[in-house]
Protein backbone atom coordinates (compact mmCIF):
# COMPACT_ATOMS: atom_id res chain seq x y z
CA UNK A 1 0.00 0.00 0.00
CA UNK A 2 1.06 3.62 -0.48
CA UNK A 3 1.82 5.63 2.72
CA UNK A 4 1.87 9.41 2.56
CA UNK A 5 0.85 12.02 5.06
CA UNK A 6 0.69 15.09 2.85
CA UNK A 7 -2.18 15.14 0.33
CA UNK A 8 -2.74 18.86 0.29
CA UNK A 9 -1.53 19.22 -3.24
CA UNK A 10 -4.09 17.95 -5.71
CA UNK A 11 -1.51 17.06 -8.36
CA UNK A 12 0.47 14.78 -6.05
CA UNK A 13 -2.66 13.06 -4.81
CA UNK A 14 -3.86 12.44 -8.37
CA UNK A 15 -0.50 10.98 -9.38
CA UNK A 16 -0.48 8.59 -6.44
CA UNK A 17 -4.05 7.51 -7.19
CA UNK A 18 -3.27 6.76 -10.84
CA UNK A 19 -0.15 4.81 -9.86
CA UNK A 20 -2.22 2.69 -7.49
CA UNK A 21 -4.80 1.93 -10.14
CA UNK A 22 -2.11 0.92 -12.65
CA UNK A 23 -0.34 -1.36 -10.19
CA UNK A 24 -3.52 -3.03 -8.97
CA UNK A 25 -4.82 -3.62 -12.48
CA UNK A 26 -1.82 -5.84 -13.29
CA UNK A 27 -1.83 -7.96 -10.12
CA UNK A 28 -2.67 -11.52 -11.21
CA UNK A 29 -2.91 -12.69 -7.61
CA UNK A 30 -6.08 -10.64 -7.03
CA UNK A 31 -8.32 -12.37 -9.58
CA UNK A 32 -10.31 -14.26 -6.94
CA UNK A 33 -11.19 -13.83 -3.26
CA UNK A 34 -8.72 -15.72 -1.10
CA UNK A 35 -11.16 -16.68 1.62
CA UNK A 36 -14.82 -17.60 1.60
CA UNK A 37 -15.17 -15.78 4.88
CA UNK A 38 -13.98 -12.43 3.58
CA UNK A 39 -15.86 -10.17 1.20
CA UNK A 40 -14.75 -10.14 -2.42
CA UNK A 41 -13.51 -7.28 -4.51
CA UNK A 42 -15.80 -5.06 -6.50
CA UNK A 43 -16.28 -5.71 -10.16
CA UNK A 44 -14.04 -3.37 -12.09
CA UNK A 45 -15.51 -1.77 -15.16
CA UNK A 46 -13.78 -1.89 -18.52
CA UNK A 47 -13.35 1.32 -20.46
CA UNK A 48 -15.22 2.05 -23.63
CA UNK A 49 -12.55 0.37 -25.71
CA UNK A 50 -11.14 -2.16 -23.27
CA UNK A 51 -12.14 -5.02 -21.03
CA UNK A 52 -12.84 -5.36 -17.34
CA UNK A 53 -10.90 -7.43 -14.87
CA UNK A 54 -12.02 -9.29 -11.79
CA UNK A 55 -12.02 -7.56 -8.44
CA UNK A 56 -9.43 -8.21 -5.78
CA UNK A 57 -9.72 -9.95 -2.45
CA UNK A 58 -11.96 -8.38 0.17
CA UNK A 59 -10.48 -7.18 3.41
CA UNK A 60 -11.93 -6.87 6.86
CA UNK A 61 -12.97 -3.30 6.17
CA UNK A 62 -14.93 -2.04 3.19
CA UNK A 63 -12.80 0.07 0.89
CA UNK A 64 -13.38 2.25 -2.11
CA UNK A 65 -12.94 0.95 -5.63
CA UNK A 66 -10.87 2.20 -8.51
CA UNK A 67 -12.01 3.75 -11.75
CA UNK A 68 -11.42 2.09 -15.13
CA UNK A 69 -9.59 3.91 -17.92
CA UNK A 70 -11.50 5.39 -20.82
CA UNK A 71 -10.04 3.17 -23.56
CA UNK A 72 -7.81 0.65 -21.81
CA UNK A 73 -8.23 -2.21 -19.39
CA UNK A 74 -10.48 -1.36 -16.46
CA UNK A 75 -8.93 -0.64 -13.11
CA UNK A 76 -8.92 -3.09 -10.26
CA UNK A 77 -12.05 -3.19 -8.11
CA UNK A 78 -11.64 -2.03 -4.55
CA UNK A 79 -11.82 -4.36 -1.60
CA UNK A 80 -15.09 -4.99 0.14
CA UNK A 81 -16.22 -5.76 3.64
CA UNK A 82 -18.30 -8.78 4.56
CA UNK A 83 -21.36 -6.83 3.59
CA UNK A 84 -19.91 -5.53 0.34
CA UNK A 85 -17.66 -2.55 -0.37
CA UNK A 86 -18.18 0.55 -2.47
CA UNK A 87 -18.85 0.10 -6.15
CA UNK A 88 -16.36 1.01 -8.85
CA UNK A 89 -17.62 3.32 -11.54
CA UNK A 90 -16.22 4.00 -14.97
CA UNK A 91 -19.18 4.51 -17.22
CA UNK A 92 -22.89 4.86 -17.53
CA UNK A 93 -23.82 1.23 -18.14
CA UNK A 94 -22.22 -1.81 -16.53
CA UNK A 95 -23.45 -4.23 -19.12
CA UNK A 96 -24.41 -2.96 -22.51
CA UNK A 97 -21.94 -0.27 -23.42
CA UNK A 98 -20.39 3.13 -22.88
CA UNK A 99 -17.96 1.99 -20.24
CA UNK A 100 -18.59 -0.70 -17.67
CA UNK A 101 -19.62 0.14 -14.16
CA UNK A 102 -18.36 -2.12 -11.42
CA UNK A 103 -20.21 -3.48 -8.46
CA UNK A 104 -19.03 -4.84 -5.16
CA UNK A 105 -18.91 -8.64 -5.01
CA UNK A 106 -20.96 -10.53 -2.47
CA UNK A 107 -19.35 -12.01 0.60
CA UNK A 108 -17.30 -15.09 -0.21
CA UNK A 109 -17.84 -14.83 -3.97
CA UNK A 110 -15.72 -13.72 -6.88
CA UNK A 111 -15.40 -10.12 -8.02
CA UNK A 112 -16.73 -9.65 -11.54
CA UNK A 113 -15.96 -7.39 -14.44
CA UNK A 114 -18.13 -4.76 -16.00
CA UNK A 115 -17.66 -3.98 -19.67
CA UNK A 116 -17.44 -1.20 -22.17
CA UNK A 117 -18.72 -0.92 -25.69
CA UNK A 118 -15.41 -2.08 -27.13
CA UNK A 119 -15.11 -5.35 -25.21
CA UNK A 120 -16.84 -6.83 -22.17
CA UNK A 121 -14.93 -8.27 -19.27
CA UNK A 122 -15.35 -11.97 -18.48
CA UNK A 123 -17.00 -12.14 -15.07
CA UNK A 124 -15.55 -15.60 -14.48
CA UNK A 125 -18.70 -17.22 -13.10
CA UNK A 126 -16.98 -20.59 -13.27
CA UNK A 127 -18.71 -23.29 -11.24
CA UNK A 128 -21.89 -21.26 -10.72
CA UNK A 129 -23.99 -23.00 -13.36
CA UNK A 130 -27.43 -24.23 -12.32
CA UNK A 131 -27.40 -27.98 -11.51
CA UNK A 132 -29.96 -29.84 -13.61
CA UNK A 133 -29.63 -33.29 -12.06
CA UNK A 134 -31.16 -36.00 -14.22
CA UNK A 135 -33.09 -33.36 -16.21
CA UNK A 136 -29.87 -32.84 -18.18
CA UNK A 137 -30.51 -36.21 -19.80
CA UNK A 138 -33.18 -34.55 -21.94
CA UNK A 139 -33.19 -32.11 -24.80
CA UNK A 140 -36.94 -31.64 -24.19
CA UNK A 141 -38.69 -32.44 -20.92
CA UNK A 142 -42.29 -31.49 -20.15
CA UNK A 143 -44.99 -32.40 -17.66
CA UNK A 144 -48.15 -32.27 -19.78
CA UNK A 145 -47.30 -32.62 -23.50
CA UNK A 146 -44.77 -32.41 -26.31
CA UNK A 147 -46.12 -31.75 -29.80
CA UNK A 148 -44.71 -31.01 -33.23
CA UNK A 149 -45.80 -30.01 -36.68
CA UNK A 150 -43.56 -32.34 -38.73
CA UNK A 151 -40.90 -32.40 -39.48
CA UNK A 152 -38.83 -31.27 -36.57
CA UNK A 153 -35.35 -32.50 -35.70
CA UNK A 154 -34.39 -33.15 -32.08
CA UNK A 155 -30.90 -34.27 -31.05
CA UNK A 156 -31.19 -35.72 -27.55
CA UNK A 157 -33.84 -37.51 -25.52
CA UNK A 158 -37.38 -36.20 -25.04
CA UNK A 159 -39.85 -37.14 -22.32
CA UNK A 160 -43.12 -36.37 -20.55
CA UNK A 161 -44.27 -37.02 -16.99
CA UNK A 162 -46.76 -37.43 -15.40
CA UNK A 163 -48.37 -37.38 -18.86
CA UNK A 164 -48.57 -40.60 -20.85
CA UNK A 165 -47.05 -41.31 -24.26
CA UNK A 166 -50.32 -40.36 -25.97
CA UNK A 167 -49.50 -36.74 -25.10
CA UNK A 168 -46.43 -36.86 -27.34
CA UNK A 169 -47.97 -35.99 -30.70
CA UNK A 170 -46.68 -35.58 -34.25
CA UNK A 171 -43.66 -37.85 -33.67
CA UNK A 172 -44.77 -41.35 -34.95
CA UNK A 173 -43.42 -43.32 -32.00
CA UNK A 174 -42.26 -46.93 -32.13
CA UNK A 175 -41.95 -48.62 -28.74
CA UNK A 176 -38.80 -50.56 -28.03
CA UNK A 177 -39.13 -54.28 -27.27
CA UNK A 178 -38.46 -53.56 -23.59
CA UNK A 179 -41.35 -51.07 -23.50
CA UNK A 180 -39.15 -48.74 -21.47
CA UNK A 181 -38.80 -46.17 -24.26
CA UNK A 182 -39.72 -45.44 -27.86
CA UNK A 183 -37.92 -44.23 -30.96
CA UNK A 184 -38.89 -41.76 -33.65
CA UNK A 185 -37.42 -40.65 -37.01
CA UNK A 186 -37.50 -37.02 -35.86
CA UNK A 187 -35.56 -37.72 -32.65
CA UNK A 188 -31.88 -38.66 -32.50
CA UNK A 189 -32.24 -40.15 -29.05
CA UNK A 190 -34.94 -41.89 -27.04
CA UNK A 191 -38.51 -40.95 -26.19
CA UNK A 192 -39.76 -41.53 -22.63
CA UNK A 193 -43.17 -41.27 -20.98
CA UNK A 194 -44.61 -41.92 -17.53
CA UNK A 195 -46.65 -44.95 -18.67
CA UNK A 196 -43.74 -46.94 -20.11
CA UNK A 197 -42.34 -49.99 -18.33
CA UNK A 198 -40.22 -49.81 -15.18
CA UNK A 199 -37.86 -48.18 -14.36
CA UNK A 200 -39.02 -45.38 -16.68
CA UNK A 201 -41.89 -44.03 -14.52
CA UNK A 202 -39.60 -43.60 -11.51
CA UNK A 203 -36.82 -42.13 -13.61
CA UNK A 204 -39.21 -39.64 -15.18
CA UNK A 205 -40.56 -38.54 -11.80
CA UNK A 206 -37.00 -37.86 -10.66
CA UNK A 207 -36.16 -35.94 -13.82
CA UNK A 208 -39.21 -33.69 -13.48
CA UNK A 209 -38.42 -33.09 -9.82
CA UNK A 210 -34.85 -32.14 -10.73
CA UNK A 211 -36.20 -29.77 -13.40
CA UNK A 212 -38.35 -28.03 -10.80
CA UNK A 213 -35.44 -27.82 -8.35
CA UNK A 214 -33.28 -26.26 -11.07
CA UNK A 215 -35.99 -23.64 -11.72
CA UNK A 216 -36.09 -22.76 -8.02
CA UNK A 217 -32.29 -22.64 -7.80
CA UNK A 218 -31.99 -20.28 -10.77
CA UNK A 219 -34.79 -18.06 -9.44
CA UNK A 220 -33.03 -17.73 -6.09
CA UNK A 221 -29.67 -16.46 -7.35
CA UNK A 222 -28.75 -12.92 -6.26
CA UNK A 223 -29.08 -10.52 -9.19
CA UNK A 224 -26.13 -8.49 -10.47
CA UNK A 225 -28.22 -6.38 -12.86
CA UNK A 226 -31.93 -5.59 -12.58
CA UNK A 227 -34.45 -4.28 -15.11
CA UNK A 228 -31.85 -3.86 -17.86
CA UNK A 229 -33.28 -2.07 -20.88
CA UNK A 230 -36.68 -1.90 -19.15
CA UNK A 231 -37.26 -5.46 -20.41
CA UNK A 232 -35.95 -4.96 -23.96
CA UNK A 233 -32.39 -6.21 -24.54
CA UNK A 234 -32.37 -6.33 -28.33
CA UNK A 235 -29.03 -5.40 -29.91
CA UNK A 236 -27.07 -5.62 -26.64
CA UNK A 237 -23.86 -7.47 -25.82
CA UNK A 238 -24.00 -8.90 -22.29
CA UNK A 239 -21.20 -10.01 -20.01
CA UNK A 240 -21.67 -13.04 -17.74
CA UNK A 241 -23.77 -12.52 -14.64
CA UNK A 242 -27.24 -12.79 -13.14
CA UNK A 243 -29.85 -10.55 -14.79
CA UNK A 244 -33.32 -10.01 -13.35
CA UNK A 245 -36.58 -8.52 -14.60
CA UNK A 246 -39.81 -8.09 -12.65
CA UNK A 247 -41.68 -7.94 -15.96
CA UNK A 248 -41.54 -9.77 -19.26
CA UNK A 249 -38.42 -9.83 -21.43
CA UNK A 250 -38.34 -9.01 -25.15
CA UNK A 251 -35.50 -9.77 -27.56
CA UNK A 252 -36.56 -8.02 -30.80
CA UNK A 253 -33.11 -7.91 -32.45
CA UNK A 254 -29.96 -10.00 -32.18
CA UNK A 255 -28.48 -10.44 -28.69
CA UNK A 256 -24.83 -11.37 -28.06
CA UNK A 257 -23.56 -13.12 -24.93
CA UNK A 258 -19.80 -12.65 -24.68
CA UNK A 259 -17.59 -14.61 -22.31
CA UNK A 260 -15.26 -17.57 -21.94
CA UNK A 261 -16.13 -21.27 -21.88
CA UNK A 262 -16.43 -21.15 -18.08
CA UNK A 263 -18.65 -18.07 -17.96
CA UNK A 264 -22.26 -18.40 -16.77
CA UNK A 265 -25.37 -16.33 -17.50
CA UNK A 266 -28.62 -16.61 -15.53
CA UNK A 267 -31.66 -14.66 -16.74
CA UNK A 268 -34.54 -14.37 -14.27
CA UNK A 269 -37.78 -13.32 -15.98
CA UNK A 270 -40.93 -12.81 -13.88
CA UNK A 271 -43.32 -12.91 -16.82
CA UNK A 272 -43.01 -14.02 -20.50
CA UNK A 273 -39.90 -14.29 -22.66
CA UNK A 274 -40.47 -13.36 -26.30
CA UNK A 275 -37.92 -13.67 -29.11
CA UNK A 276 -39.02 -11.94 -32.31
CA UNK A 277 -39.13 -13.57 -35.75
CA UNK A 278 -35.69 -13.96 -37.32
CA UNK A 279 -33.85 -12.85 -34.17
CA UNK A 280 -30.68 -14.64 -33.06
CA UNK A 281 -29.06 -15.13 -29.68
CA UNK A 282 -25.34 -15.37 -30.42
CA UNK A 283 -22.55 -16.73 -28.20
CA UNK A 284 -19.13 -15.08 -28.51
CA UNK A 285 -15.68 -15.48 -26.96
CA UNK A 286 -15.98 -19.25 -26.38
CA UNK A 287 -19.25 -19.09 -24.41
CA UNK A 288 -21.18 -22.38 -24.23
CA UNK A 289 -24.95 -22.94 -24.36
CA UNK A 290 -24.84 -25.32 -21.38
CA UNK A 291 -23.83 -22.35 -19.20
CA UNK A 292 -26.73 -20.07 -20.21
CA UNK A 293 -29.93 -20.41 -18.14
CA UNK A 294 -33.27 -18.73 -18.85
CA UNK A 295 -35.52 -19.00 -15.78
CA UNK A 296 -38.94 -17.82 -16.97
CA UNK A 297 -42.06 -17.75 -14.80
CA UNK A 298 -44.34 -17.14 -17.78
CA UNK A 299 -44.38 -18.51 -21.30
CA UNK A 300 -41.43 -18.72 -23.68
CA UNK A 301 -42.04 -17.97 -27.35
CA UNK A 302 -39.28 -18.26 -29.95
CA UNK A 303 -40.41 -16.58 -33.17
CA UNK A 304 -40.38 -17.92 -36.70
CA UNK A 305 -36.85 -18.66 -37.98
CA UNK A 306 -35.30 -17.37 -34.75
CA UNK A 307 -32.25 -18.99 -33.14
CA UNK A 308 -31.73 -19.37 -29.41
CA UNK A 309 -28.95 -20.55 -27.10
CA UNK A 310 -29.11 -21.98 -23.60
CA UNK A 311 -31.19 -23.97 -21.15
CA UNK A 312 -34.82 -22.84 -20.91
CA UNK A 313 -36.41 -23.41 -17.50
CA UNK A 314 -40.04 -22.42 -17.97
CA UNK A 315 -42.74 -22.59 -15.33
CA UNK A 316 -45.37 -22.77 -18.05
CA UNK A 317 -45.20 -23.45 -21.81
CA UNK A 318 -42.50 -23.22 -24.47
CA UNK A 319 -43.44 -22.60 -28.10
CA UNK A 320 -41.11 -22.59 -31.10
CA UNK A 321 -42.32 -20.91 -34.27
CA UNK A 322 -41.90 -22.38 -37.74
CA UNK A 323 -38.23 -23.02 -38.46
CA UNK A 324 -37.03 -21.83 -35.04
CA UNK A 325 -33.95 -23.51 -33.57
CA UNK A 326 -32.13 -23.81 -30.28
CA UNK A 327 -28.79 -25.11 -29.07
CA UNK A 328 -29.78 -26.00 -25.55
CA UNK A 329 -32.64 -27.61 -23.63
CA UNK A 330 -36.37 -26.99 -23.33
CA UNK A 331 -37.47 -27.87 -19.79
CA UNK A 332 -41.11 -26.89 -19.27
CA UNK A 333 -43.47 -27.42 -16.36
CA UNK A 334 -46.40 -27.62 -18.79
CA UNK A 335 -46.04 -28.23 -22.55
CA UNK A 336 -43.52 -27.80 -25.37
CA UNK A 337 -44.72 -27.12 -28.93
CA UNK A 338 -42.52 -27.31 -32.04
CA UNK A 339 -43.22 -26.37 -35.66
CA UNK A 340 -40.63 -27.80 -38.06
CA UNK A 341 -38.12 -26.77 -35.42
CA UNK A 342 -34.58 -27.86 -34.56
CA UNK A 343 -33.46 -28.65 -31.03
CA UNK A 344 -29.87 -29.71 -30.34
CA UNK A 345 -28.84 -30.52 -26.78
CA UNK A 346 -25.53 -28.95 -25.67
CA UNK A 347 -22.41 -30.99 -25.03
CA UNK A 348 -21.64 -31.49 -21.34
Amino acid sequence: MYLRTDFSKAGVALALFCACVTACGSDDDDLMGSSAGSGTGGRAGGGSGGSGVKGGTGGSKGGSSATGGSSATGGKGGSSAASGGNAATSGSDATSGNGGGGEAGSSGGVGNAGGGAGGLGDAGYSGLEVPLGSAQNFAILAKSAISTVPTSAVTGNIGVSPAAATYITGFSLTEHSTNTYATCPQVTGKVYAADYASPTPSDMTTAVSDMELAFTDAAGRAADVTELGAGDIGGMTLAPGVYQWGTGLLIPTDLTLKGSASAVWIFQVAQDLTVSNGTNVVLDGGALPKNVFWQVSGQVELGTASHFEGVVLSQTAVTLGTGASINGRLLAQTAVSLDASTVVEPAQ
